[in-house]
């Protein structure tokens, strides 16, 4: 055989080697395009908003409806402060725009929600959206048969360890507290010396004098809580022992240099993170606490944009990332901050309040599950209330937070019950705190 006849051949059976290849590649491309049609096109019908207040705190969840009758998905859209504003934004604004849609598609849908106002990243708009992104996700995960952690990788956890909080108006109060907590198996405790900032440490209130303000604003000065704080860690250590991990919010509510000064007298104390030393206005200082203590620093529950949280990440200034996943747009988002965290060795701390639906207590623990960097899961009690209306809640045990493994986020909700528990009078924005000669204390 001549080099130009082999080379023929050879192409030949390159040729006829390769069609061979392709057919089990066909086969497999018909047999997938045969598995999808198996599950029937479906698309959004509704998108409204339930209200109710079970356990007091003004509660939004999503309710997005399909084309297939009796599948549905729950989100949590809860801005606690401002819940009207976002029942309008989902009815008025996101139910047309998401009706006939696809629901398979959530970052598709995310995406075009997210510049549909043309200006977003207000927390407003954000829960909204959130409320629509968990909802798609709920409806995915019920489709598939699986817990929603089980479509991002599964489980590198068997549940989700958390905290809870202590707090008393003097040590002894607060001491009962912490032990009550350890007994109940936490190993992770907040502790507060009252209510954030300790004012009720603070004696006199000038303004209130001159008729300055309402007289219902609270009186917040700094050197007192300044003072107690260091006193409330040395007493917890002295009577709780070493093994508990202690942790406390600052909840932004003294100048950037007291709070340096503050962390590092409390650096001896080895809390396991310290909260919100700055307001996020404040966030360059985080270079100068970096610089100034090792005390790990936890931040972000009042982050609305990625230009908050991505800064602090990069340069380390930040060791627990604690964002509100409603607040920032919903779990899709909340998957991209943790594994951005994850490359720069910060961990996770989502916010959990009262003023989180069990919705979204479920999308948080189910993303507590599936990511490694991982840190703590902030915990509370849900009321019989709460249990009635969301049926499914997710359950402490031992100092862990466990989902129901149903599929989706294993959470449902009672629209009957829900009726029971409307928003209380008092619309629930924050009360003014005031230095002594009236200043506004940020929050």
């Amino acid at each position: 055989m001549n080099r130009r006849d082999w080379i023929k051949g050879l192409g030949l059976g390159v040729g006829a080697g390769a069609v061979g290849l392709m057919s089990p590649s066909n086969a497999f491309a018909a047999e997938a395009r045969r598995g999808t049609k198996s599950l029937a096109p479906l698309k959004i019908t509704k998108v409204r908003a339930i209200k109710t207040a079970p356990q007091r705190a003004r509660l939004v969840v999503v309710k997005v409806e399909t084309s297939e009758p009796g599948l549905y998905g729950l989100g949590c859209a809860t801005f606690n402060q401002r819940p009207l504003a976002v029942v309008t934004a989902v009815e008025e604004y996101l139910d047309p725009f998401a009706r006939g849609r696809d629901v398979d598609n959530i970052e598709d849908l995310w995406q075009n929600a997210y510049t549909s106002s043309y200006w977003r990243n207000g927390p407003v708009l954000n829960n909204a959206l959130s409320g629509l992104d968990m909802a798609l996700w709920d409806i995915k995960g019920k489709r598939a048969g699986m817990p929603v952690y089980q479509l991002i990788g599964g489980k590198c956890r068997f549940a989700a360890d958390c905290y809870v909080h202590s707090s008393g108006r003097d040590l002894k109060e607060l001491e009962e507290s912490v032990k009550k907590n350890m007994e109940l198996g936490f190993r992770h405790i907040r502790i507060q010396l009252g209510a954030y900032g300790s004012p009720h440490l603070s004696t006199k209130a000038d303004f209130r004098d001159a008729g300055f303000g309402a007289p219902q604003d609270t009186l917040m000065e700094a050197r007192p809580y300044l003072k107690a704080t260091p006193k409330m860690f040395e007493h917890i250590r002295n009577t709780c022992g070493e093994e508990i991990e202690l942790l406390h919010d600052m909840h932004e509510r003294v100048e950037p240099r007291d709070a340096i000064r503050l962390l590092k007298e409390l650096e001896r104390y080895r809390p396991f993170f310290i909260e919100d030393p700055v307001a996020p206005e404040a966030n360059d200082y985080f270079r100068q606490i970096r610089a100034a203590t090792t005390v790990p620093i936890a931040m972000g529950e009042l982050f609305n944009s990625p230009h908050e949280w991505v800064g602090l990440m990069k340069e380390r200034l930040i060791d627990f990332i604690r964002v509100h996943l409603s607040q920032t747009g919903g779990f899709s988002v909340a998957r991209k901050i943790a594994t951005l965290a994850e490359w720069f060795n910060v961990r996770s701390a989502w916010h959990g309040p009262n003023d989180v639906s069990p919705v979204g207590h479920a999308a948080n623990i189910h993303l507590d599950l599936a990511i490694h960097n991982f840190g703590i899961q902030e915990s509370l009690t849900f009321s019989d209330a709460m249990r009635e209306v969301f049926p499914g809640c997710p359950t402490v045990k031992d100092g862990y937070f466990y989902v129901n493994e149903a599929p989706g986020w294993g959470v449902d909700i009672n629209e009957e019950a829900a009726k029971k528990f409307p928003y209380p009078e008092q619309p629930g924005y924050w009360e003014p705190v005031r230095r002594r000669d009236g200043t506004a204390v940020r929050p």
